[in-house]
């Protein structure tokens, strides 16, 4: 089982190739890193396995971080071990490849900056996860372009260390914020307020037993806690609609 995250601050950097995203989880990995404090996010991974007419723009519409252990494997890089490996499309960017706690981050609490009608997409997820608005913006045009970006989330006196690996790894526009991802539970969850408080702010009473239900299942089997609140979002994405408020409240009707 993962012990409790005690990272304090988040460390992010965007880069230009590839393949300097194996090179720094390599050496994020080898500092001891846990694999469960790396996100990476980007839309050019590119698969050492032929995958056109495997993915369709309807495979990787908004909320479907589906692909987990298929994307794991394909993309045959240390991407694949990260946590949550998946894709799904964000506005303004189209679908990205994500790995690690960002990824439940964009299905589950941050959710309502990617669909909200201003369409600000993932600046506004950025921002609504911690980050100033003007680096979010920074951020976001860089991953449009094709660049990637990568976060990690250190205790404080770990902080200077990181910041420096990510730039002799070649990171650009390092920054370094108090802010961590939301994540679900401490471990297992044995009641509903177990949930962060950023979960359950954003579900009906219903929706969090199923939330929970469903993480708790996924984490028995696997062991992973991002790969466990994944799994629950995308059961909260298939059993309910978002009511005015925001709240995954409206329960869908079987067709």
């Amino acid at each position: 089982m993962s012990v409790s995250n005690p990272a304090e601050s988040t460390i992010s950097a965007v880069f230009k190739e590839q393949e300097q995203i194996d090179g720094v989880v390599r050496k994020l990995l080898d500092k001891g890193i846990s694999r469960d404090d790396i996100s990476v996010m980007g839309s050019k991974f590119q698969s050492e396995t032929r995958i056109a007419g495997f993915i369709t723009k309807k495979d990787v519409i908004f909320g479907g971080l589906r692909q987990g252990a298929i994307f794991g494997s394909l993309f045959g890089s240390l991407l694949g071990l990260l946590s949550g490996v998946g894709v799904l499309f964000i506005p303004f960017v189209g679908p990205i490849v994500a790995a690690g706690p960002i990824g439940a981050a964009l299905l589950g609490a941050a959710s309502g900056a990617l669909a909200g009608s201003a369409g600000a997409g993932l600046a506004s997820v950025l921002v609504t996860l911690g980050m100033p608005e003007d680096k979010a913006a920074i951020y976001a045009t860089r991953l449009e372009a094709g660049e990637f970006m990568v976060m990690v989330e250190v205790p404080a006196d770990k902080s200077g260390e990181i910041q420096m690996l990510l730039e002799s790894a070649g990171g650009e526009e390092v920054h370094a914020a108090e802010m961590k991802l939301p994540r679900a539970c401490k471990g297992r969850c044995n009641s509903v307020t177990d949930l962060s408080p950023e979960i359950r702010s954003h579900l009906s009473e219903e929706a969090q037993k199923t939330f929970m239900e469903r993480y708790n299942a996924s984490l028995d089997e696997s062991d992973d806690e991002v790969k466990a609140e994944q799994t629950a979002w995308n059961a909260i994405h298939d059993q309910y609609d978002e009511d005015e408020s925001g709240i995954w409240s409206k329960a869908k009707v079987a067709v």
